[in-house]
């Protein structure tokens, strides 16, 4: 996809948001015609893990699902710390039955753990423990993978997880989802960036 009606994909910041964890999705998606906006709990500034100072393109309240391919969620400490991301994790609810696909990565994942959205769908995480410490009823669902798309029940509501070490495959599944390369290059960009396989770029060029 190179048209810059591609759509638009909204990435969730928030204090402590893990940034290095969308690097690689949210950066090829913006070189394939996608609209990457940043949503956060209010339009005030955020600092990232890294220490960067994001300010939020619009709020929370303000999303919609009809507007959006795609919501992407990332590690951060509140996912850990009490109820202050789980309006987050409301939305995915709201964009997942609503057929809008939904992203989560490391700490996000606990939080959709915590919501019931990962109670009948195939899923992953840092460990299956750390999922389970949530108390949800999702446990026989876990997959030992690097990252996981479920299309669930009907085809719709699809939902990708993954964990903390995992940025590359992530993306992968996130391309994959949206339609962003065929399968012959998807696979070659992964080897290049996963496995750092000189050869993928040539068909990566030549596409």
């Amino acid at each position: 996809m190179t048209s810059s009606s591609a759509g638009t994909v909204h990435l969730a910041v928030y204090d402590t948001f893990a940034d290095w964890e969308t690097g690689y999705a949210t950066a090829h998606l913006t070189q394939n015609g996608y609209t990457v906006r940043t949503v956060g709990l209010s339009r005030e500034p955020v600092t990232t893990m890294g220490g960067l100072r994001v300010q939020p393109d619009l709020a929370l309240d303000e999303l919609r699902p009809q507007d959006s391919a795609l919501l992407i969620l990332t590690g951060a400490a509140g996912w850990e710390t009490g109820e202050t991301l789980a309006p987050f994790a409301r939305a995915a609810r709201t964009f997942l039955d609503a057929g809008v696909p939904v992203a989560a990565i490391c700490g996000a994942t606990a939080g959709l753990a915590r919501e019931g959205l990962l109670d009948d769908r195939a899923h992953t995480s840092a460990v299956s423990f750390y999922l389970a410490a949530t108390g949800y009823a999702g446990g026989e669902r876990y997959v030992e993978v690097d990252a996981v798309t479920d299309a669930g029940a009907d085809g719709t509501g699809r939902l990708i997880t993954a964990g903390p070490t995992e940025p590359v495959a992530f993306a992968r599944e996130v391309f994959a989802l949206l339609g962003v390369y065929d399968a012959k290059k998807l696979d070659a960009w992964y080897r290049l960036f996963h496995d750092s396989d000189a050869s993928a770029y040539e068909v990566l060029q030549g596409e």
